[in-house]
């Protein structure tokens, strides 16, 4: 069976992605690689991105070993980052912040922020850390609930047009997000993910019976 391949790393640098590949080809990790613009926000929160994205993917399985190597990678280098590194003058709130969504940071900042924290007396330990980790984890795992206006605009659209209703009620029944585990979970609550359902439905209905109009007005013409 050919293993899944999902996104490990998203990079806005092509360096950075191809020092990721060497360190998953030096250690035997098989991995694909994608370029393309930004993804979607399906949640329209973001603005659009002109920039071009570089992802790297790997298979869950091997998600908790490359963030192993990937840290171990930068132990070194953490010890000769430049005192003028903007995290050098960060409290120890904000870099416990760090510690607390490594996944919204790189390893570097990571692994240095728990570095500093250290040199400021503030130690924290590895069975510490596991439970920071777990507690983003577990954070992470809960639903998030989409705009209620949203909701309302994908029955419109799926009432007078059908196609458009069909991709918001898609997104709202099916979109997933990949924990740093590599673990795979819905975005929306499940009442946000039946309304997507009941859009999806509806915009499919619509369809069904406008071409079946269409055909039978040809037919009688």
């Amino acid at each position: 069976m050919v293993p899944e391949f999902i996104t490990f790393k998203k990079f806005d640098d092509p360096a950075l992605a191809q020092a990721l590949i060497d360190l998953l080809e030096e250690n035997g990790i098989e991995y694909q690689t994608e370029e393309g613009a930004f993804s979607f926000d399906p949640t329209f929160a973001a603005s659009p991105e002109l920039s071009t994205e570089y992802r790297v993917k790997i298979s869950p399985d091997d998600f908790t070993r490359a963030t192993q190597l990937l840290n171990a990678s930068e132990a070194e280098d953490i010890k000769h980052a430049d005192k003028d590194y903007y995290l050098f003058s960060f409290t120890d709130a904000e870099l416990m912040e760090i510690l607390e969504k490594a996944d919204e940071w790189s390893s570097f900042d990571h692994q240095l922020a728990r570095k500093l924290l250290a040199d400021r007396g503030v130690d924290i330990s590895d069975q510490k850390l596991a439970e920071i980790n777990q507690n983003r984890i577990d954070e992470l795992k809960k639903p998030e609930s989409t705009r209620s206006e949203w909701v309302f605009i994908g029955y419109v659209l799926a009432v007078i047009g059908g196609v458009p209703g069909i991709f918001i009620g898609w997104m709202l029944a099916s979109f997933k997000k990949t924990l740093p585990t590599g673990e795979k979970v819905f975005v929306y609550r499940e009442v946000d993910r039946k309304h997507g359902k009941n859009i999806l439905y509806i915009s499919i209905v619509i369809i069904v019976i406008a071409v079946t109009y269409r055909v039978i007005r040809e037919m009688t013409m």
